[in-house]
């Protein structure tokens, strides 16, 4: 049993930021107990999870996996009702597909990340072929952002697309993953989001 919910993770982490991003705007305190060892084949300092990923959300009724199925989870313990916009929300080709471009540039730069810690060649063809997909995908996020964020619900609170969009295009500048400066649409957009207190709450480091 737990006192209050604690989110397993990083501060450093992209996914782990969203789930604590969402934990701030809907006002659920959460502890965070940090994966020290990124390349650690232990389930249990991934709060559990077997696929040996961040973040875990562990509660007094149940543990959750993801950066997603968490969100959810702290929605529905929020006392908050707040309108939040999910990705099911999406149904046009322009959200739907903004929105899964995004989680996917999500897990590049994770995979690129850790492929320069375990030490892969910069010239290895899969390392080469996923900083390609990490910039097209970029590039079209960059392109669209704008137009897609013009789509979403005008009253909205909180937003899944939003967040990991923002959680993503600040990790790769945090990390030095790939150049990002081009990016005018996508820096703009951060630039705004991280007015919030969320944001300004979460923002990258690496823990100790």
């Amino acid at each position: 049993m737990v006192a209050k919910p604690v989110i397993v993770g990083r501060s450093s982490s992209h996914f782990t930021r969203v789930a604590r991003i969402f934990a701030a705007e809907l006002g659920v305190a959460c502890d965070l107990r940090v994966v020290h060892d990124l390349m650690s084949a232990d389930a249990a300092d991934y709060g559990g999870n077997p696929a040996l990923k961040m973040p875990t959300l562990v509660t007094s009724h149940g543990t959750w996996f993801g950066a997603l199925p968490i969100c959810r989870e702290l929605a529905r313990q929020s006392s908050l009702r707040l309108r939040i916009v999910w990705p099911e929300d999406l149904d046009t080709p322009l959200l739907s597909n903004a929105q899964e471009l995004t989680v996917h540039a999500m897990a590049m730069g994770v995979s690129l990340t850790l492929g320069k810690v375990s030490g892969v060649p910069v010239d290895n063809a899969h390392r080469l072929k996923m900083e390609r997909s990490l910039l097209s995908t970029l590039s079209w996020l960059d392109a669209n952002v704008a137009e897609a964020r013009s789509a979403l619900p005008a009253e909205r609170h909180l937003c899944f697309l939003e967040v990991t969009l923002f959680c993503l295009t600040t990790h790769l500048k945090f990390r030095d993953t790939v150049p990002t400066a081009s990016y005018s649409s996508l820096n703009a957009f951060c630039e705004s989001f991280a007015a919030r207190s969320s944001a300004r709450a979460t923002e990258y480091r690496f823990d100790a």
